[in-house]
């Protein structure tokens, strides 16, 4: 396994990190529930095999994932690792939730402390509150008590409020959607350079799309496929991520013991390293980009000029989740993402064709029919 430094924090990580949001699932009718003997013989097994960074949040899993990483790690190897866990501005209805969530996280975690801390998903539309009832001072109090050791950030977002974040505290670490689609999105590559500049740990989410560059549509492999080493989509992912030298630890959501030993392969390879990459093969990521973008089957640009639609629909969200499926071949990501959209009241099926949107949009797309297009492919993630 190669290792990394932590940022200014200087302890050694496992460069790949095990993310415990995709664990094995048993689907009993409209409920999901994790498969614990599969989730811990997976955790126990890579903390064995070199993986020592384990990545959860409050509300993986409906708030169970804790619990199984905790029980899976509990006794000499919780010893041997880093414990990363989140806590979203939604569970902080008052300040005291803030202290009661930790402490029921390390109870459920069986431990006495937390390795990092993160605020969870912070976003522009959130990070004035976050200011203003002083969570990150809240954060300082548990750190001084030996709760936790050090405060970090989650960020889904674009690059101008991650400037904003990054600058305003001195974080222990940051945690960021990249991977070879994303970066112009999300945050940008430039964020990765951004936080090496500040000497801050720097851990990637979502470096494979979740799940979905993991198998190649054929016009992508064809790419793949010139070039003389052989690699798994898998690999190409994970090695566009390895090549920069500020990340500290890549997470990877495994569901099954045969994915996890794959990447513990790649990444204990000589050379998973940053610079693994040579001119030939970051031009053919490069192609491969295109490729990908060149299969969205909506011509969305996100302007959002058709916003705000009266009933609260997000046009722009719901098209990329689309686009995503169609692009990638696999709806398994998408459905779970718009899942959250349903539950936060701006999916497709609240749209009252009233037409206000078509009129605005400069891609005279047919939203309505195509809304509905969506949805039927969208709809039905359980969880």
């Amino acid at each position: 396994m190669q290792y990394r430094t932590y940022g200014k924090l200087g302890f050694k990580v496992s460069a790949l990190g095990m993310g415990c949001m995709r664990l094995p699932r048993i689907i009993r009718g409209n409920e999901a529930i994790v498969d614990v003997e599969r989730a811990f013989e997976m955790i126990r097994y890579a903390a064995d095999h070199g993986v020592n960074y384990f990545d959860t949040a409050y509300g993986y899993h409906n708030k169970t994932s804790e619990a199984v990483l905790g029980e899976a790690l509990e006794g000499e190897r919780r010893e041997k690792v880093t414990i990363v866990t989140k806590q979203p501005l939604g569970a902080m209805a008052t300040q005291d939730d803030i202290r009661k969530n930790l402490e029921n996280t390390l109870k459920k975690l069986r431990t006495s402390y937390i390795d990092v801390y993160l605020i969870h998903n912070i976003g522009k539309g959130i990070w004035e509150e976050i200011k203003q009832r002083k969570i990150i001072e809240e954060y300082e109090k548990f750190r001084a008590e030996g709760m936790i050791k050090a405060i970090g950030f989650s960020y889904h977002g674009q690059l101008p409020a991650f400037q904003e974040v990054l600058a305003y505290y001195d974080w222990g670490m940051c945690q960021i959607q990249q991977n070879l689609i994303d970066v112009k999105n999300e945050a940008t590559e430039e964020a990765i350079h951004l936080a090496g500049k500040k000497g801050c740990a720097l851990v990637i989410m979502e470096p494979l799309r979740g799940g979905s560059l993991a198998t190649p549509p054929d016009a992508v492999q064809a790419i793949y496929n010139e070039y003389p080493v052989k690699r798994s989509g898998v690999e190409w992912a994970f090695r566009h991520v390895i090549n920069y030298p500020e990340v500290s630890t890549i997470l990877s959501g495994v569901s099954t013991l045969e994915q996890l030993k794959e990447d513990i392969e790649i990444f204990s390879k000589e050379d998973a390293v940053p610079g693994c990459l040579s001119k030939e093969e970051v031009s053919i990521i490069a192609r491969v980009r295109e490729k990908y973008l060149s299969l969205k089957s909506i011509p969305c640009t996100a302007c959002e000029y058709c916003l705000p639609c009266p009933k609260g629909v997000n046009i722009p969200g719901i098209f990329g989740r689309y686009n995503d499926g169609v692009m990638f071949g696999s709806y398994d990501q998408p459905r779970r993402s718009y899942m959250f959209m349903s539950r936060g009241n701006s999916d497709a099926s609240l749209c009252a064709a009233c037409g206000a949107c078509e009129k605005k949009c400069p891609q005279h797309i047919d939203i309505i029919d195509k809304l509905k297009t969506a949805h039927e492919a969208l709809k039905g993630w359980i969880e």
